[in-house]
Formats: C-alpha cells, structure tokens, sequence
C-alpha cells in the first residue's frame, strides 16, 4: 500500500509539472469569460435572457465537454504512456518498489483526478459568473442541478480516457495514438447520430448523460441502463490496458 502511495504521489507531481496543466486552466477560463460576455452582450444588445444564473454553468458543460475536457484529458493520457515510454523514464517508474499494477492504477487515478478538478474548476468559475451577473434566477434547487450535471459529466469522459489509456498501450507513437483518438470521438459522434437508435452503445454519445439526471421526466431504467453500460465499458478498457501495459517490454 505504502508502494502505492508512493507511485500515486510522484505520477501527481510529475502531472502537475507538465505544461498542459496550465493550459488546460487557461483554457477552461477563457471558455467561461468568453460565454458569459456572449451571454451578456446578446441580452444588452438584444434583451433577451440566453441563460440564467444556474443555466449558464450548463451552457459551458456542454461545450466543454465536446472540446476542452477530452481534447486535454487525452493530452495527459498519452503524456502518461507513450511520453514516458519515448523519453525512457518509464523505467526509473518501474524500477519503484510497486507492480505494474500499483503503476497502471496510479497513473489511471491521477487522469481521472485531473478531469474530476478540471470539472471542478469550470464548475466553481461559471457558476461565480452566471451569479454575478443573473443572481436574480438562482435558487438551491438550480445549483444542486449543476453540481449533479458536474458530477455526472465525470463518468463517460473517464470512460473516453480509459479508451486513450489503451491506445497508448497499443501504439507506440504518441502522436498516432492522439489522431486514433480524434477519429474515434468523431466516428462515435457520427455513429450516433446516424444508429441513433444504439447510440447508448457509443462512449461520446453520453456525453451528456447528464441531462437525464435533472430532466423533469426522470427515467430510472434508461439512466440504469446507460449506466452499466458505462461501467462495462470502463472495466473492460481498463482491463484491456493493464493487460498490455504489463507485457509491455521496455
């Protein structure tokens, strides 16, 4: 455990230390200031009312979502893999008193750290500014339903990353596996839309899976239903990758 620990600390430090953490921030800043000053600016020069104190944080999740968040947490997810196998400094990780295991599980928790703060981020900034500038609509109620759509947003854009793990663990070139990642959101996406009918079967499909939480019609069996789906993917992946990582010769 203590192996653990350890492997979990130093992949966090060396995560912090990579240049796309600050990007990413920048990034996800510049999504909410710019989408409040389209929202402000159409309501003055308009009058309309695009999206209230608690609606705003949802207008950001969903671009986010389809942009910022899988775009970096596939940055991250290759940097972890395939830039450590081309740098060679997988082998001073290895070299830690911990299993590949404790090594593969370490590096999966910490990309799912970095989108749950991410999230957590958006979340804090857009809900500050839909505050400050519509504080008149909010209520509890609204910003229980954005944590909630926060929270939920979480789980298939983990599952999309475990999918990148993978990939990385397949292909040695990082910048192939980054354009296989790419192509597969897109053909998700696409294949959505055009089998629209299992599109429950497509990681990026569910995306917005949050909207069926705080949806007035709440339907249990479906949200069960996408959610073992979720959760089937996500242990098959994450198997799949561990299996890899562990034949992987150095």
């Amino acid at each position: 455990m203590a192996g653990f620990k350890a492997a979990f600390v130093n992949e966090a430090v060396k995560l912090l230390k990579k240049k796309k953490m600050m990007a990413s921030a920048i990034f996800s800043i510049l999504a909410v200031l710019v989408g409040q000053a389209a929202v402000t600016a159409i309501q003055h020069s308009l009058g309309l009312r695009v999206a209230g104190s608690t609606e705003f944080p949802l207008v950001v999740l969903s671009i986010m979502t389809y942009t910022i968040l899988p775009l970096f947490a596939t940055f991250v997810a290759v940097d972890m893999f395939n830039g450590e196998f081309s740098s060679n400094t997988m082998k001073l990780t290895l070299m830690r008193p911990v299993s590949r295991f404790g090594v593969f599980c370490a590096k999966v928790l910490n990309l799912a750290l970095f989108i749950a703060v991410n999230l957590l981020l958006v979340l804090v900034l857009s809900l500050i500014a839909g505050l400050l500038f519509n504080w008149s609509t909010a209520s509890l109620m609204g910003v229980f339903r954005v944590m909630l759509s926060y929270a939920a947003t979480f789980f298939p854009v983990f599952v999309f990353s475990l999918l990148v793990v993978l990939l990385s663990n397949v292909i040695r070139s990082g910048l192939a596996v980054f354009l296989l990642a790419v192509l597969a959101f897109i053909a998700f996406n696409v294949s959505g839309v055009i089998f629209s009918r299992y599109s429950s079967f497509f990681i990026t499909s569910m995306f917005d899976w949050y909207t069926l939480w705080i949806s007035d019609a709440f339907n249990f069996f479906k949200l069960l239903r996408q959610a073992l789906i979720l959760l089937g993917c996500g242990i098959m992946l994450f198997t799949a990758g561990f299996a890899l990582f562990d034949r992987k010769d150095l």
